[in-house]
């Protein structure tokens, strides 16, 4: 049987390391990632770019045109 906990706070994870020890349970610790890897180095390669100087600023009249 599995059982998932979700939301431990880091202060109580030993502690139930320590049960589940005690009474001969594995713990699989798993941390999810919030943010897809290759999303944040696009995003980060983007933040780059233009500290760098490399976009083009484009006025409201013209972003008005595109949708139009």
């Amino acid at each position: 049987m599995d059982i998932i906990l979700k939301n431990v706070k880091k202060k109580d994870f030993p502690l139930l390391k320590k049960l589940a020890k005690s009474l001969g349970f594995e713990i699989v610790e798993k941390i999810e990632k919030p943010y897809n890897p290759e999303f944040v180095k696009e995003i980060l390669e983007a933040a780059k770019e233009v500290r760098e100087g490399k976009y083009v600023k484009i006025s409201m009249e013209e972003l008005d045109n595109l949708w139009k």
